[in-house]
């Protein structure tokens, strides 16, 4: 029989594994998740400065290089709390190992399980209703659905090594003044003996990988879902980190073989007084956030949510584009072309 604490046999979660890796390649999977949180957390970037994302052609290596971004802080967090759990799971099996294995999972399976069973509920609860109040913190809700059912399948393989009535707890022996004196003198093998625990029965296979299968699809989903919000909120914390930086960003000289209209507020048109110039038309006042697929994304220095406009440029060689740096701002404007 397996020791409650190792909760080493798991046939069914090593079948699973091996069903979904011949099933699902790991590394399109992962090479999928990657290039959909850095979609996502382009979406959400370029969506705040009113762009879509999708006009601007950004291909798959773009996505998987954004999606590092977005993805650091979960990873690391996710392999910390991984570390920890391992951990206290050697620390569980060295206490059960010391004995009292009973008496020590008889409050702890209990206890996991409660507060299991509570964090479920409120993931649950978030899925169905967006006015729940977990759904107002990031990645709560999620989170708290994949630690429920965590600790929900942890605490079964507690409990399942374990045999029937293993956690009916013998009572206490009566005082020796309470004792039936009659009962006291029969020799041991005489006196009633409590019924040993009954070994559980044996669980089908399909039982044990479709459990482990539901674990891995809650869990999966959850971590996504997490995921997904902290890319979109990582999207829009650069987007505006980018907003206060404009100012004293690299500006931007577009140069233009004919007039282009610019009229976003923050801008400036020039017109050179050489009328042989290959770029007689000049827009200043201009930061370059992206250029992709053949076309350059502008803002204006002085964007704001409210008022700004966001310029999206195509690529040819009608148009000139001339970097000038913070530390040489003071020549903007003194150029007759």
């Amino acid at each position: 029989m397996t020791d409650a604490g190792s909760v080493e046999a798991l046939p069914g979660m090593r079948r699973f594994s091996a069903l979904f890796g011949a099933v699902i390649a790991p590394t399109s999977f992962i090479t999928g998740l990657l290039y959909y949180f850095g979609l996502n957390q382009a979406y959400w970037f370029y969506a705040y400065f009113g762009v879509d994302a999708t006009m601007l052609g950004l291909g798959t290596t773009d996505y998987l290089v954004i999606s590092v971004d977005s993805l650091f802080v979960p990873m690391v967090v996710t392999a910390a709390a991984g570390l920890v759990a391992f951990w206290g799971h050697d620390l569980l099996r060295t206490r059960l190992a010391a004995g009292g294995r009973v008496r020590v999972l008889v409050v702890l399976v209990p206890t996991l399980a409660g507060i299991g069973a509570l964090l479920v509920l409120g993931g649950l609860w978030s899925v169905l209703d967006d006015r729940f109040f977990l759904r107002a913190h990031l990645t709560a809700a999620p989170l708290s659905l994949a630690a429920g059912v965590v600790l929900l399948a942890y605490t079964l393989q507690l409990r399942r090594p374990l045999p029937v009535g293993a956690f009916r707890l013998t009572r206490p022996t009566p005082a020796d003044d309470d004792a039936d004196p009659s009962e006291a003198d029969r020799p041991d093998d005489v006196r009633p003996q409590p019924r040993p625990p009954e070994p559980r029965p044996d669980r089908p296979e399909w039982a044990s990988v479709a459990e482990w299968a539901v674990v891995f699809v809650l869990v999966g989903l959850s971590l996504i879902w997490a995921a997904s919000d902290y890319a979109a909120a990582v999207g829009r914390g650069r987007a505006q980190q980018l907003a206060s930086q404009l100012a004293t960003s690299t500006a931007v000289v577009l140069r233009s073989e004919r007039s282009l209209g610019i009229d976003a507020p923050g801008s400036r048109e020039l017109r050179c007084r050489d009328t042989k110039s290959a770029y007689p038309y000049r827009y200043e006042g201009m930061v370059l956030v992206i250029q992709s697929a053949d076309q350059y994304v502008l803002l204006p220095q002085s964007w704001t949510p409210d008022t700004g406009v966001a310029l999206v440029i195509p690529r040819t060689d009608t148009v000139r584009l001339e970097f000038v740096p913070y530390a040489a701002r003071g020549t903007l404007g003194r150029s007759t072309c």
